[in-house]
Formats: C-alpha cells, sequence, structure tokens
C-alpha cells in the first residue's frame, strides 16, 4: 500500500520516488521488492539510471496529461474527475425526471409572468455533470490561475528568468496540473453532491437545459422521510424556475461570471512567501507543488476592488436564489405537504457550507455567503405581496433596477419606490424581452416629472401674471375715478366763475 502524505499517494502522476521507510519498495534498483538490487546506492551509475527513469516519467506525464496552452489543465482535471466518479451509478430514471420537470413548469406558469426557459430536460450522471460544465469551469478558474501564474513569473529576478530558460515553460505547464489536478478532485467531489445543473446558484450547463441527478437526489431523500416522487418535483421546480431566469434575463448569465472575473483581475499574490515556497518545493515532485498550492502561502491579498465585486456577486447570487425560493413556494406549497420542510432543509445545506461554498473557495478564492439568502426572500416576498408578481419579476429587466445590498438591509424602502411607479404586466413583459425598453420607461417618467414640474411653474408664473393683471386693472379704475371726480369738480369752478361773472354783469 503506498504511503500518503495529506491525503495524496507518494505516486503521483506516475512517479515511483525511493522511501527508505518500506526498504526500496518502489525503488526501481530494487527490482521493487525491497531487497538490495545488483547496484549499491554508492554505485554512480544507478543514480543516473534513475535520473533517465524520472525525466521519462515526467515526459510520459507531460504527454498523457493532453496538451494545453491555458495556466490549468483541465484534460487531467476531466480525467482525475471521471478515475474518481468510475464507480458512480449510470443507470437513471429519464421518465420520471421529464415527468417531474413537467409538472413542475405548469405549477410554476401562476406563480411567475416569466415563461418556461428551458426547452430540453436531461438527468445525469456524476460523469455527465462534470463534462456539460467543465466550460463555465474553465471561464470561472482561467481568470485566477492566470493571476497566480503571472504573479510567479513576474516576481523572479530576471536574472533567474535567464538562467531557468526552456525550464520556465515546462514550471509553468507542470503548474498547469497542478491546479488541474485539484480541480479534478473538487469536481468530483461536488459531482457527487449536486442535485441539479444549477444547485449553486450560477448557470454551470448548456443554455435551455435542464438537468437533475437522480442518483445523487436519491441519497439526499434518504432520511428526509418525505416521498421521492415529491423530493424529485420540488427539485425539478426549483432547476425550472432558475431556468426561467436565466433564460429571460439575458444579461445575468453575463453578469455572474464577470463579477467573477472582476475579482480574479484584482488578485495580487504577496510575493515574499515564494522565497519560503522555494525551499519546500521540489521541482522532481509535482505533488510538492500541489501540496504548496493548497497550503496558503501563496493566498492572494484582497483589495478594495476585489471586495467591491465580493460583495455585488455575494449580492446578486442572493438575489437569485431568492426569487427562486420565494416563486417555488408560491407553486408548491400548496400542492405539497412537505414543501415547507424541503425548503428550509435546502436553506441551511446552503448555509452550512456545502460544496459549492467550498469549491469556490478553494478554486476560485471566493467565500460565498449565503446568509444573505433570507434576506434576499424576504425582499422579494414583501414586493410580491404589495405589488403583484409583475412587478416582482419586472425588477430583472435591467440590472440597473435591481435591489442594491443596502435594499437587502431595508427592503421596506424598496419596495415604496417601486410602488411610486406602477406599470402594467405587458409592459414588465415586454421590458423581460427587451432590456432597454426598462430604461426608455425610466426615461419617459423622468421626462414626465420633469414636464410636471415646468408645468407647475408656468402655472405660478400665469397667477402671478394674472395678479399683476388685476392690480393694474385696479389702479386704472382708479384713476378713472379720480379724473371724473376732478372733471366734476371744474365744471363745477365753471359753473361758479359763471354764476359770478353773471352777478357782477
Amino acid at each position: 500500500m503506498p504511503r500518503t502524505v495529506g491525503g495524496m499517494s507518494n505516486l503521483p502522476f506516475g512517479f515511483g520516488m525511493s522511501d527508505p521507510d518500506n526498504g526500496g519498495e518502489n525503488d526501481p534498483a530494487r527490482g521493487g521488492s525491497g531487497q538490495p538490487g545488483s547496484g549499491g546506492s554508492g554505485n554512480p551509475a544507478d543514480a543516473f539510471n534513475q535520473l533517465g527513469q524520472m525525466l521519462s516519467q515526467l515526459g510520459q506525464m507531460l504527454s498523457q496529461a493532453g496538451n494545453t496552452s491555458g495556466p490549468v489543465n483541465y484534460d487531467l482535471a476531466k480525467q482525475i474527475a471521471v478515475q474518481r466518479l468510475g464507480s458512480s451509478s449510470t443507470n437513471v430514471d429519464e421518465a420520471a425526471v421529464r415527468d417531474a420537470a413537467h409538472l413542475a413548469e405548469l405549477w410554476l406558469d401562476a406563480a411567475t409572468i416569466l415563461p418556461a426557459g428551458a426547452t430540453t430536460t436531461k438527468a445525469w450522471t456524476a460523469k455527465d455533470w462534470v463534462e456539460n460544465t467543465l466550460p463555465t469551469w474553465q471561464r470561472l478558474c482561467d481568470p485566477v490561475a492566470q493571476q497566480v501564474s503571472s504573479a510567479w513569473m513576474s516576481a523572479l529576478p530576471e536574472e533567474a528568468k535567464q538562467q531557468a530558460g526552456p525550464l520556465l515553460s515546462m514550471l509553468g505547464q507542470m503548474g498547469g496540473m497542478a491546479y488541474g489536478s485539484q480541480l479534478g478532485n473538487a469536481l468530483a467531489q461536488l459531482a457527487g453532491e449536486v442535485l441539479t445543473s444549477t444547485d449553486v446558484g450560477l448557470p454551470l450547463g448548456p443554455d435551455a437545459t435542464a438537468a437533475l441527478l437522480p442518483a445523487n437526489i436519491e441519497q439526499f431523500t434518504e432520511g428526509l422521510e418525505r416521498p421521492a416522487s415529491e423530493v424529485m418535483v420540488f427539485l425539478a421546480a426549483r432547476e425550472a424556475a432558475h431556468q426561467r431566469l436565466f433564460a429571460h434575463v439575458p444579461w445575468l448569465r453575463q453578469r455572474l461570471l464577470a463579477t467573477v472575473e472582476e475579482f480574479a483581475s484584482g488578485i495580487r499574490v504577496d510575493t515574499s512567501a515564494l522565497e519560503q515556497l522555494a525551499s519546500q518545493v521540489d521541482p522532481s515532485n509535482p505533488a510538492s507543488i500541489e501540496q504548496a498550492m493548497q497550503s496558503g502561502m501563496l493566498e492572494p491579498e484582497t483589495t478594495e476592488e476585489q471586495k467591491a465585486a465580493l460583495k455585488r456577486l455575494e449580492t446578486l447570487l442572493a438575489l437569485v436564489e431568492g426569487w427562486v425560493d420565494v416563486v417555488v413556494a408560491d407553486a408548491v406549497s400548496d400542492r405539497l405537504p412537505g414543501a415547507d420542510a424541503l425548503r428550509e432543509t435546502l436553506r441551511r445545506r446552503r448555509a452550512s457550507g456545502g460544496p459549492a461554498e467550498q469549491t469556490f473557495a478553494t478554486l476560485v478564492g471566493l467565500e460565498l455567503r449565503p446568509r444573505r439568502l433570507r434576506a434576499a426572500s424576504s425582499l422579494w416576498r414583501l414586493v410580491g405581496d404589495q405589488h403583484g408578481n409583475a412587478t416582482r419579476d419586472g425588477v430583472w429587466a435591467h440590472p440597473d433596477l435591481i435591489p442594491t445590498a443596502e435594499d437587502l438591509d431595508d427592503p421596506m424602502a424598496f419596495a415604496e419606490r417601486l410602488g411610486a411607479s406602477q406599470v402594467t404586466s405587458e409592459e414588465y413583459a415586454a421590458e423581460l424581452d427587451d432590456p432597454i425598453a426598462a430604461l426608455e420607461r425610466t426615461r419617459r417618467q423622468e421626462e414626465e416629472a420633469a414636464t410636471a414640474s415646468d408645468d407647475d411653474s408656468s402655472a405660478t408664473v400665469e397667477d402671478v401674471g394674472a395678479t399683476d393683471e388685476d392690480t393694474t386693472e385696479s389702479s386704472g379704475d382708479s384713476e378713472d375715478s379720480g379724473n371724473s371726480g376732478n372733471s366734476g369738480n371744474s365744471e363745477d369752478d365753471d359753473g361758479g366763475d359763471s354764476s359770478a361773472s353773471g352777478e357782477r354783469a
């Protein structure tokens, strides 16, 4: 039995290193039997033979691992994951999955204005999950691995780079293999635990494809004291709700994955740790490289930009999971007796640091916080109760309309802002198909508000003008009255003068 170090065999990638504790069991010079061979340890020829065998094994390892030009060897990752899942069940009940998905879609139609998003429903094995989600994992892992690899190279002095020469490319290839090995083991663990293609909250599978893993669901059902068919329908409803959201909110998939890439682009590695790493890594043993990556010596430093990106990603994932949680509850609570218990079970499964959180922390460097799920569920519930499902679902029309982390802290204020502008469900549905319509509606509302403000100002000016006119007219009337009085007085004076003249005459 090969000795293990840190959960890893001492025969990684086909190497057979000498081990003094087992009497040379793995020593080619001793025939692998533990007995001294024809060549003693002091014979220089034996040392050269061992070196030649090691280099031969290294070349075979590099050729068998597949060709890759990126920072991660995904061929190796797939090989390791598939090998670890070799004994997994391959028998799936596709008919039961299709029936559960069809029933779930019918129930969801009354709970959301978003139409069905999946055009195909699949029953996956664990191996199917690895093969179908690997392209998305490649997009998630590449930015992080590229930044770490660049940090390794940039930290080396120029003199060391020149001396290393072609060994740098080999070192990069070995680093890609070490990361690929780590990814393969993580994917194998995930594949044995996930229940659906969207179980981690991200759109990992192909577009418009709903997928459930019956073998994993069967294991999950054990101990729940609920019928297997009921659990299947509940999980099918969650998968269908995710697919509706990702299919009819076109910006969502890109925003989620781009936020992970944004986080990775800000990675900064403490180069001082490279000196300590150099003393612990054995270039002839790829296992030491993988152990160094897992030790945390190259743990990236979190910058302010990364903290902001992480906060946005956590909020967006919480909003997705919260919306699915509320919509599925509305669709199945009156139809499945154990819906509330299943809902709480899945909430706790996410909050307890499930496979998604652990894999993200290990491979992508992101530690998700599922605790925001309950806050997001409360917000979507409040919006739906106050303004209806059309208003709730219409918030997804454009990324500028979705709640922020501050809105999760104060959902009442967000609901009140939504209540200030009500539109019909037809308008919301149109905006979901055309996100520009949401911005056009917002622009029209702003223009109408500005026009109303101008009208109020104009009305005030007219009122002031009317008041001035009334004042002017009143002044004119007063002047006319004064002039009339003066005329009368003049006539009286003239008359008086005439009388006086007559008397004098």
